[in-house]
């Protein structure tokens, strides 16, 4: 059974995927990560933070 990834391997895999700068070593290890659910999770919030940020942005400038 592969490791438990820890909250700052999580961050640091979604992060790395989203700006798409993660090596293939880091790729690797999170799918042999024993559950996408953590890589999942993570993706969800920084993708709504994203999202709010982008929104909160566009109103600023709009004001």
């Amino acid at each position: 059974m592969a490791n438990k990834p820890g909250w700052r391997q999580v961050l640091k895999a979604v992060l790395g995927a989203f700006i798409g700068v993660q090596s293939e070593q880091q790729r690797q290890q999170d799918f042999n990560a024993s559950s996408p659910a953590p890589f999942i999770i993570a993706g969800l919030i920084i993708t709504l933070f994203f999202v709010l940020l982008l929104l909160l942005t566009v109103r600023l400038v709009l004001a």
